[in-house]
């Protein structure tokens, strides 16, 4: 794929760079392995200095951020706006909180006095998507640079502009030269990326097929790999559940990033006593979500990110429909300039159609009947995927016995799934291993070192 930023609004290329050489690509790789041999000997005091430093130039500079995210890959400015925002709080967070997340630990062993410390290992590759451009670079960036690593940054081609604004903010902020670096690179260099002798792993968030190739390349070199892939949660409603908050919350879920996001609401498990209220309720608020000019700042939604994933998109609806689903809603590309696809409603598609089992990477919600709470957690859990999911209802006890049985990194009770720094964030099956945030994120690329006194 050509490194370019292409505005999906329009479909017109706005600019195209110029991959780097292999040489180019070396001789970075090389200047930030110079800069980790300073780096990993300065204080958490200096690391928090410059992460709080970073995070005031983000809140300086998020109406840029947003412009290009708008523009590269057709985010809401508004919604653009929040991303970043949150981003300097991760910044913030590791500032306040990583100096004890990696402080030497004490303790007795055999009547011998023991240490398990936590020492930065070198440069850390970061394999990252073109949906959340800024947020999940951030994410990672913070603990691991807090940890004492350097970082380079293979983004996706589609968000250059992106990816070069994010190096840019490094570089104003207190941080030293060369500790965070963007590649301007494709896919095909990721795997001597990985060869380099400085780098030591690779954390990536992208797609199943996407994450296979890049931990095969990690395997073969022996380096560390986290992989935060693709999702298809499960949104369960049970009888007792309060329909109008879930309809709220599921329809702002599906749509947020036009569908775009890996632990989105896409599999609706419906209870059979609620099923048709419920649908009634999503398709009110689904109907009610404004779809336009992602820099019209009354935007909700706006264009997917190509229109190739719009074709994408809408060869899964045309599937569905062949499996026996009906459309309650959209389904149709609009007769406009730009790559929008429409809030779209399928139903009553048999759960064991091949289609059923994919991940929806759009604004299309898939509703399923349920007979019983037993049923739809059986349902939730016969999926290859496993990153999020919710259950809705009034009982919080049962909720949380119910929470507990979905196979999944992370499920909401009664609420929106989201990424917070505080929680470890990933999934297990197809979607991935390994964490990130949280103190299991800043301890996923450190030595964790036993000292023992005999």
């Amino acid at each position: 794929m050509a490194i370019q930023s292409t505005n999906p609004s329009t479909g017109k290329v706005v600019k195209i760079f110029e991959e780097w050489s292999s040489a180019q690509t070396s001789a970075a790789l090389s200047s930030v392995a110079v800069s980790f041999n300073d780096w990993r000997n300065s204080s958490f005091l200096r690391r928090a200095e410059c992460l709080r430093s970073l995070a005031g130039l983000l809140r300086d500079r998020v109406d840029k951020f947003a412009h290009l995210m708008a523009l590269e890959m057709g985010k809401p400015v508004k919604s653009g706006r929040a991303e970043v925002l949150k981003a300097a709080t991760v910044c913030d967070f590791y500032a306040e909180n990583g100096q004890d997340m990696l402080l030497s630990e004490s303790l007795t062993v055999d009547g011998m006095q023991a240490y398990v410390e936590y020492s930065p290992l070198g440069t850390v590759l970061a394999v990252m998507p073109w949906n959340y451009p800024v947020w999940q670079v951030i994410r990672i960036a913070a603990p691991t640079l807090m940890a004492g690593n350097t970082m380079v940054l293979k983004h996706a081609s589609n968000v250059p502009q992106c990816a070069l604004a994010i190096e840019e903010a490094f570089t104003d902020s207190l941080f030293p030269d060369d500790v965070f670096r963007t590649l301007l690179i494709g896919a095909g260099q990721v795997e001597d990326v990985l060869k380099h002798d400085s780098v030591i792993g690779v954390c990536l968030t992208g797609s199943e097929a996407a994450g296979r190739c890049v931990a095969k390349a990690a395997g073969v070199n022996l380096k560390k790999s986290v992989m935060e892939l693709g999702g298809s949660d499960a949104f369960i409603v049970l009888a007792d559940a309060d329909l109008s908050k879930a309809a709220e919350t599921g329809a702002q879920s599906r749509c947020s990033n036009a569908g775009q996001a890996c632990i989105a609401a896409k599999r609706f498990i419906v209870h059979k006593d609620v099923y048709e209220p419920f649908i009634i309720k999503l398709k009110a608020e689904m109907e009610s979500i404004k779809m336009g000019d992602p820099f019209d700042s009354e935007t909700v939604m706006g264009p997917m990110a190509s229109f190739q994933f719009r074709e994408d998109i809408h060869d899964q609806v045309q599937r569905s429909i062949s499996a026996g689903g009906k459309i309650r809603l959209g389904g149709l590309i609009p007769e406009s300039d730009g790559a929008y696809y429409p809030p779209t409603i399928i139903q009553d598609m048999s759960f064991d159609a091949d289609v059923s089992r994919e991940e929806f990477f759009g604004p299309v919600a898939l509703v399923f009947r349920a007979e019983d709470d037993d049923q739809a957690m059986e349902m939730a859990n016969d999926s290859c995927f496993g990153l999020g999911g919710s259950v809705w209802t009034q009982d919080e006890e049962k909720g949380l016995k119910l929470a507990r049985r979905i196979e999944a990194g992370l499920v909401y009770l009664n609420g929106r799934v989201s990424s917070r720094p505080p929680l470890p964030f990933g999934g297990i099956k197809n979607s991935g291993y390994g964490r990130e945030l949280s103190t299991y994120g800043i301890r996923e690329f450190v030595n964790v070192k036993s000292i023992c006194i005999g």
